[in-house]
């Protein structure tokens, strides 16, 4: 005996989801709870994987259940498929795991022929309604099933109208419906070469296998990769006794939602149509109605719909989306799922059915997604002024801004101080770039990924930008870009859209970003319920400031090397870089600390009561020298045509030859994080000394400073052995010998290195912390450098399946998170009181915040404005921690 694959409505309920679909499981449970569900039957998901596996083939046993699903459909009809007495028509539609809307097909009418409808026609006393139903059926069948484009049908039916002097469907006489029919089928002949097909059986075959296959065009495809949809879910499909909302003045369709989708606020919401079908909602052939007005004209109707509105929205105990039919006045339930809301009417939903007591804050957590706080905390555009995209990009960090087109770094900051808003237009941005994104209102790039430089920097300072925007051609040189066959010069105004990744020439108004009274509310339920601490990554004041606004716990990461790249300080950093001799590097620091110092006494002033881990100088010095090809050209130049003296000449040279010494095959292998302090101490004590000093003199003023020092890229347990005890020789001459009564500090390590993971109890024993630096451990053990990665090959290894994720935004946790855990688990056995956490761009993803929850970690660090999507994701994994430890210990009693 074959597995069951057909499933009669009462048959199934919404616990069968993944067997049923999405559309079939809710089509039984409404049934089940005695709605007016037209009968019908549901071919399973597992049909849809064996229909895949199988060559695209219906299998003989999965057809025989449908047979048999159709005889006990009919006795529950009343009616005989393929009878022109009493014809049985269904629809046939598709119905995923996870909503999908309108990315599959659908097929009405099933079941006519040249017999059959006739037959129609007789039963209703309505021929133009039933030679409507007929054409409508050739034309999905003919689109859907057998690929005739869309536009064949569409011309003839236009063509009809203007005949008959008609602008609407239902005005078309019989006689017209008749007479396109016979146009249809010379179609058949011309673009399918057969002609449509007379057995209502071959008919309902193919129409079940072709709702399979939709299952794999392009639309659903695309729409599963942005909504990460496993394609292994399949869809099932439902076979459904017809009900026409297109026999008269009595009968209608309408698709309505029991809160308002834009704004949460609680009332039906919604359109329909007299006299249509379902399909002339969605495909705008006709203006539909409020809801409303079927208060006036179908009375009766619209409260049986309240009434069912309501029933649905408690049983499932959410916003639902409604599909329904009226026939001859009678109200039939066609679908219901819930329904999709934008950000602020998702918070809005969720905390006022915990407020009316319809579910648990728990619950209302656990609905709020990650993409609708990205756009409630970012500027958004108002999109009913967008009408013109030039190009798109990757959405690397979120939010709207409008500018004008600048090229450099220098002119950005330039126009910035001008009060003029700028967007940095560049092929991509490089440390060199900082005070030009920081002065920027937005970034755009034609190279590198989502965790490229521009994106990582952007997204920290909550900085719109669009990355690796190919189809855009970029030259500095002329200070012009191209995208497709338009050009844009430098000062011509774009507005970008970091969420979506769209660049749209002009300016497109902005709606501001608000932490509105529901994420407000949202948050402090996450905050009651979370035990995952959540601090940020900021290495300004201002973004000090934001992350603490926003609920930040202190600040996980401050990048030191960010400060070293404005245009005041670059021109010492160089100097430092090039000194020729200890006693001269020793000068060029001198002039950097008080700068330095400056830099942690605001930010410890900020952070008032909070920790604050700086990590100190990580990346090689040559990230903070000019390129070396730029000064390789301009030095073949002045040779060539002699230009400038003969002492700026040599002092080029030996500029080109010092870069070119300090210039590295692989930097990120290379001489940076601790191998640089260890090489040039002074630099590292330098930084120390302005910690301490910045600690002492805001403990003076009375902050409460808690400072803790970051050793980067530490790989072997004597590297922290040395420097720690730097750390320690520093901090007494500096704060005396009496500081761990009065000034308490910690010193940890950044755990980037697999060979630290791997060894993390021998590294523990110098450590009062760990903080994984997710970004330069993914790249050590996959062994991906990640702008090439993203650049060339991420894609296509997503797009093949060979990866689930981008590991660089979604954490390895098969891979990396086993170096995490192993580090976690030998660091705290060799000292309990370690502290762990992670810094990495992950800590604002949600998948990995559970993952960190799982392991133990003590906090996760974000950018500031990922912050609230971190607290709501904490408290989202500490219920799902919860519900499956309630479940282990069910099944071990």
């Amino acid at each position: 005996m074959s597995q069951k694959q057909v499933y009669a409505f009462h048959e199934g309920n919404a616990e069968m989801k993944a067997l049923l679909g999405g559309k079939g499981a809710n089509l039984a449970e409404m049934a089940k709870v005695g709605l007016p569900v037209p009968p019908g039957f549901t071919v399973t998901t597992d049909a849809c994987r064996m229909f895949f596996q199988q060559d695209q083939q219906l299998s003989d046993g999965v057809y025989r259940q449908i047979t048999e699903a159709m005889t006990e459909l009919e006795k529950a009809a009343g009616q005989r498929f393929g009878n022109a007495d009493h014809p049985l028509l269904v629809s046939v539609r598709s119905g995923s795991v996870t909503s999908m809307p309108g990315m599959m097909d659908t097929i009405l009418n099933l079941g006519l022929n040249d017999e059959t409808v006739e037959g129609l026609a007789e039963s209703t006393g309505n021929p133009r309604f039933a030679y409507d139903c007929y054409r409508r059926l050739m034309q999905m069948f003919g689109s859907v099933v057998l690929g005739i484009e869309a536009h064949h049908f569409e011309k003839l039916l236009r063509r009809l109208k203007e005949e008959e002097g008609v602008e609407q469907d239902q005005d078309v006489s019989a006689e017209g419906w008749q007479k396109l029919l016979s146009l249809y089928e010379s179609c058949y002949a011309k673009h399918a070469g057969r002609s449509f097909p007379q057995n209502v059986h071959e008919q309902l075959r193919m129409a079940v296998e072709a709702v399979f296959r939709s299952w794999h065009n392009p639309r659903a495809q695309f729409y599963r990769k942005i909504n990460h949809i496993p394609d292994e879910q399949g869809t099932a499909v439902n076979v459904q006794s017809m009900v026409f909302g297109n026999k008269g003045g009595d009968c209608g369709t309408g698709v309505v939602f029991t809160r308002n989708p834009s704004t949460g606020e609680h009332g039906l919401f919604g359109e329909y149509l007299i006299n249509a079908q379902g399909e002339d909602v969605v495909a705008g052939v006709r203006t539909p109605l409020p809801i409303q007005t079927l208060q006036a004209e179908l009375p009766a109707i619209y409260e049986q719909l309240v009434e069912a509105a309501t029933r649905l929205e408690h049983h499932y105990r959410d916003m639902q989306d409604i599909e329904f039919t009226v026939e001859s006045g009678k109200l039939y339930m066609l679908q219901t799922r819930s329904g999709k809301r934008n950000a602020q009417a998702a918070l809005k939903i969720a905390v006022d059915l915990v407020n009316e007591n319809v579910i648990p804050r728990e619950q209302a957590l656990l609905r709020i997604e990650a993409g609708h706080l990205d756009q409630l905390l970012h500027r958004g555009l108002d999109e009913t002024a967008v009408t013109d995209i030039i190009a798109t990009g990757l959405p690397a960090s979120p939010g709207a801004a409008v500018g004008q087109i600048v090229f450099d770094a220098d002119t950005a900051e330039q126009w910035a101080r001008e009060g003029k808003s700028a967007i940095l237009v560049r092929p991509e941005t490089t440390p060199e770039d900082i005070h030009g994104v920081l002065a920027a209102e937005g970034v755009l790039t034609s190279r590198g990924g989502m965790t490229s430089h521009a994106a990582v920097v952007a997204r920290g300072m909550g900085k719109p930008c669009v990355c690796g925007c190919e189809t855009v051609r970029i030259s500095v040189e002329e200070k012009r870009m191209t995208a497709g066959e338009r050009t844009l010069e430098e000062g011509d105004w774009i507005t970008l859209d970091g969420a979506t990744g769209r660049v749209i020439p002009g300016v497109i108004p902005l709606r501001e970003a608000e932490m509105t009274t529901e994420l407000l509310q949202m948050l402090k339920w996450a905050d009651d319920i979370r035990t995952l601490k959540v601090a940020a990554n900021a290495d300004t004041p201002q973004d000090a400031r934001t992350a603490r606004m926003l609920g930040a716990e202190g600040i996980g990461l401050c990048r030191t090397e960010h400060m070293f790249l404005s245009p005041t300080r670059l021109p010492i950093v160089r100097e430092m870089i090039l000194a020729e001799d200890t006693a001269a590097r020793l000068q060029a620091l001198e002039k950097l600390l008080p700068m330095q110092r400056q830099d942690f006494e605001d930010i410890f002033r900020a952070m008032d009561g909070l920790p604050v881990t700086i990590r100190l100088l990580d990346p090689p010095l040559h990230e903070f020298l000019p390129n070396i090809g730029e000064l390789q050209m301009k030095h073949l130049e002045m040779t060539v045509h002699q230009e400038g003296t003969e002492k700026e000449r040599a002092a080029l040279k030996k500029l080109l030859a010092k870069v070119g010494a300090l210039h590295e095959a692989n930097p990120m292998l290379g001489q940076r994080g601790c191998r640089l302090g260890i090489v040039f101490p002074e630099i590292y004590e330098m930084q120390i000394e302005a910690i301490f000093q910045a600690a002492l003199k805001c403990t003076e003023e009375g902050v409460v400073v808690h400072p803790e020092i970051m050793i980067p890229l530490v790989g072997h347990e004597s590297e922290l052995k040395l420097l720690r005890a730097r750390v320690d020789e520093v901090a007494e001459r500096v704060l005396g010998e009496e500081r761990q009564n009065h000034h308490s500090y910690k010193v940890g390590t950044m755990i980037e290195v697999p060979r630290a993971a791997l060894t993390a109890r021998k590294i523990a024993a110098y450590a009062d912390f760990f903080s994984f630096g997710t970004n330069d451990l993914t790249q050590m053990t996959l062994g991906y450098s990640r702008d090439d990665a993203e650049g060339k090959f991420l894609t296509s290894y997503i797009d093949q399946k060979l990866l689930p994720h981008n590991p660089f935004q979604v954490l390895d946790t098969e891979g990396v998170g086993q170096l995490i855990e192993m580090a976690v688990l030998n660091g705290k056995m060799a000292k309990p009181s370690l502290r762990t956490s992670i810094c990495g761009e992950h800590g604002g993803d949600k998948s990995s915040i559970q993952f960190c929850q799982r392991v133990g970690l003590d906090y996760v660090s974000c950018s500031p404005y990922r912050i609230p999507l971190a607290r709501i994701a904490a408290a989202q994994a500490a219920i799902e921690l919860r519900a499956e430890s309630a479940v282990d210990q069910a099944e071990a009693v």
